[in-house]
């Protein structure tokens, strides 16, 4: 897990109201209740969200769909309007919104735009980019923008390593944006965002570890977290990219190939606090359906609270309770093991 940072802990606690707090009670009763009952109770709405900005990305990185550019559906851009219209729909009862799915957050012009209408209902917002859009001015742009946790991809501290995973990238220009948004949060004299150096673990860089953790203290960025790595094809790992440093890895070697380390159990929280909605309005259930293949809703078609508690949602659910392992996007998930802090 990240390690526990006060401030940044307190700012999201300070976004927590009594109706906000209920909706949490709820959710995670209707949870418990299903887990226990092996039936699909859903009270409540989503305590987090993820939106995708984007599946647009100016890297071709081995594992990720828009790196590859191997989607099945369109690319395009979240639109403002859109968004905030959705936001007004659920901003009562949510607390926390993640900027990020798929694609580079800051190719969409209007994200900060976004970020900022998100602020103002006192929603607790985050994202994760590759930094190479962080010019001064979008440095000084994020922290107006009340952005509450910005996390930088760096999975290298030189151009060689960096490059072996976020093909197409420059190193100086992850380096001088992250020093671009520490400047401004000076010169603004503001808190946030907490900003995080994510490390993700690749057989390429793991030497780097070490050098990751002292380069964030010359930028001055907050803590640096490390992730482990989903490969897709895991067994033969055709790129490589599976760690040595076992602590680092989703997986382990065994005589019949490589195999999966993490437990797949007959429940999933996310189905229950934290869907994904893609920039075309697709409902997905998490994270780990990169490409949106099970679309539980569209919002073009209905709103948000109607597709939560739909036939479609509580199936999925039902799903999970019953055979997680018979589900494609469950058979690579590291929920619950993916990130260590610097410490």
């Amino acid at each position: 897990m990240a390690r526990f940072n006060r401030s940044d802990s307190f700012n999201l606690l300070s976004k927590l109201t009594p109706r906000r707090a209920w909706n949490g009670v709820k959710v995670l009763s209707s949870y418990y209740v299903s887990k226990w009952t092996k039936k699909a109770v859903q009270w409540g709405y989503p305590l987090s969200i993820s939106f995708e900005p984007t599946t647009s990305c100016n890297l071709r990185c081995p594992e990720c769909p828009s790196g590859l550019r191997a989607f099945t559906r369109p690319t395009g851009m979240l639109k403002k309007d859109f968004f905030s219209e959705t936001i007004d729909q659920l901003h009562k009862d949510l607390l926390y919104l993640v900027f990020y799915f798929q694609g580079e957050p800051y190719l969409n012009p209007n994200f900060l735009d976004m970020v900022e209408y998100a602020a103002k209902k006192k929603i607790y917002t985050a994202t994760s980019t590759n930094a190479h859009y962080m010019t001064d001015a979008n440095a000084k742009r994020t922290i107006e923008s009340g952005l509450d946790r910005l996390i930088i991809s760096i999975d290298g501290t030189t151009q060689e390593v960096y490059q072996q995973y976020r093909v197409g990238g420059t190193l100086s220009k992850v380096i001088e944006g992250a020093t671009n948004i520490v400047k401004w949060k000076k010169e603004l004299n503001s808190k946030k965002p907490f900003v995080v150096f994510q490390f993700l673990v690749v057989k390429p860089n793991e030497h780097q570890i070490e050098d990751v953790k002292k380069l964030a203290k010359e930028v001055g960025v907050d803590d640096v977290w490390f992730k482990t790595a989903q490969v897709y094809d895991y067994e033969n790992d055709p790129n490589q990219l599976i760690p040595t440093i076992d602590k680092y890895s989703r997986y382990k070697k065994t005589a019949e190939g490589n195999k999966f380390k993490g437990k797949l159990e007959n429940h999933c929280w996310r189905l229950w606090h934290d869907p994904v909605i893609t920039w075309d309005g697709l409902v997905a259930p998490c994270c780990f359906d990169k490409d949106a293949q099970h679309q539980l809703g569209d919002l073009k078609e209905k709103s948000f609270k109607e597709i939560w508690k739909n036939g479609e949602y509580n199936s999925f659910r039902k799903k999970i309770l019953s055979g997680r392992r018979n589900i494609d996007i469950c058979a690579n998930c590291s929920e619950g093991t993916k990130v260590w802090s610097s410490d």
